[in-house]
């Protein structure tokens, strides 16, 4: 009886398990991933999410315990554990990872019908492009996925393209066809989301190498792929390959900083819109009661170098196309540190004050880029001028609101609107070309 007793007190006591609706609460407040578990330990759910304590504890409400598409899965969750990601995207690509390799039973039985989506990278061309598709084909590409949400591949295909400025456009790119040469790139180049190899721009082994690069990040290692990057940079300095090296630079630091703070379903590709010139500035005749259709529209931009040294351009479209001969840049002179509303007095001020010296037409619209803020500050700069104004208004990048002098509210015009989109290019054009000044100057002050 002794041993007995004995033998049941060092016998190990089984700690009762913490019950998952108890477990979520603890999670952290960070992206990632979510398993959910049976009582057999098996995982029988894979979710992402921007908010894993969030996320996962709506699963534990009476609501997702009577609503149609989660009410078989919440009686079986027995468990839960997570993993957490640096970003939106990490978490989206992991999760897609996990379901193809566990094949959970309910991430098939909480979906539609359709195909799952995937992310396909057609290898088999000479300059591979990145695609979107519901049918993938099953030669000559490498697929990523399935994902469970559409919206969010697509806004991850677009964010990526930021960094690895990849084409997802359907031509045909041959290296050796010169006819190549003389295609028109699409807006993409132009905000430097894309090398445009439409254009041969690029060669074929470099372009190949960014693909190449692409799938290391696609396949999780992200932490060797910035290691490798680095080399890279610091071979192409000692080289004296300084806008190699810069170029680099930019890519290890958005690889870094990649946390989206938004929704990835409002990652939008500028050239899914055909921007009709000559619609667009009839749309703002309209929109606006200008008194005839615009012909000149210039638009402004501030950019920063590491928060000392404060850049501008200016970009002028005539008849809704970009107009390369009326760019400008400027160095800021008269401001010290970090501000935008001084910046932009300065900029307007000598800008105009050059076309009323030299006797030169304002433009029909003068577009600044960001909100009331920067507007004021122009409108102040022509008011200390004496002079009688062009039509000048400002768009807000977050809602893509468009502010007017005089009018409290701002205007909100369709995502569809030709005359938004001929704006979006302006802004995004003079956004472009500060950067590239910027990046010009960071390049000289970093790798002198």
């Amino acid at each position: 009886m002794e041993r007995e007793n004995s033998d049941q007190t060092s016998s190990p006591v089984p700690q009762p398990m913490t019950p998952p609706h108890d477990k979520v609460r603890t999670f952290p407040q960070k992206p990632g991933v979510y398993l959910m578990k049976d009582r057999l330990g098996r995982v029988i759910y894979v979710g992402k999410a921007v908010n894993l304590r969030s996320r996962a504890g709506s699963y534990f409400t009476s609501a997702a315990a009577t609503e149609m598409r989660t009410a078989n899965l919440v009686p079986e969750i027995a468990d839960i554990d997570f993993l957490v990601t640096d970003s939106e995207v990490d978490a989206l690509l992991l999760e897609s990872r996990l379901i193809k390799d566990i094949q959970p039973r309910f991430n098939q039985e909480l979906k539609d019908d359709k195909t799952f989506p995937y992310l396909q990278i057609r290898i088999g061309e000479e300059f591979p492009r990145v695609e979107f598709t519901r049918k993938p084909e099953s030669k000559g590409v490498k697929l990523y996925g399935p994902f469970t949400s559409a919206k969010k591949l697509r806004g991850t295909i677009a964010v990526l393209q930021k960094i690895f400025k990849f084409r997802t456009c359907p031509l045909d790119i041959q290296e050796e066809d010169e006819r190549w040469r003389w295609f028109r790139p699409c807006l993409l180049a132009n905000i430097n989301q894309c090398t445009a190899p439409c254009n041969l721009r690029i060669s074929k082994e470099e372009y190949r190498e960014d693909i190449r690069r692409l799938r290391m990040f696609l396949d999780g290692k992200k932490t060797r792929l910035i290691a490798e990057l680095r080399r890279d940079m610091q071979a192409a300095s000692k080289e004296l390959k300084f806008e190699k090296a810069a170029r680099i630079r930019d890519e290890i630091h958005a690889l870094e900083n990649l946390n989206l703070r938004g929704n990835l379903e409002d990652h939008q590709q500028p050239e899914v819109f055909y921007i009709d010139p000559q619609k667009g500035l009839r749309g703002l005749k309209k929109v606006f009661d200008l008194p005839e259709v615009p012909r000149v529209i210039e638009g402004v931009d501030i950019a920063h170098l590491q928060g000392g040294e404060t850049v501008a351009s200016l970009v002028q479209f005539i008849d809704g196309l970009p107009f390369k001969h009326g760019y400008r840049r400027f160095k800021i002179r008269t401001v010290d540190g970090v501000d935008d509303f001084a910046s932009m007095r300065e900029v307007v001020s000598r800008r105009l004050s050059r076309l009323s010296r030299d006797g030169d037409a304002f433009p029909d619209i003068l577009l600044i880029d960001g909100g009331k803020g920067q507007l004021n500050a122009a409108l102040q700069a022509m008011k200390a001028l004496d002079i009688d104004p062009p039509f000048t208004i400002s768009l807000a990048k977050r809602e893509e609101e468009v502010y007017v002098p005089g009018e409290s509210e701002p205007h909100r015009l369709s995502r569809h609107s030709y005359a938004l989109r001929l704006l979006q290019y302006v802004r995004d054009e003079s956004h472009r070309f500060a950067q590239a000044y910027h990046h010009t100057l960071r390049s000289k002050s970093t790798f002198k």
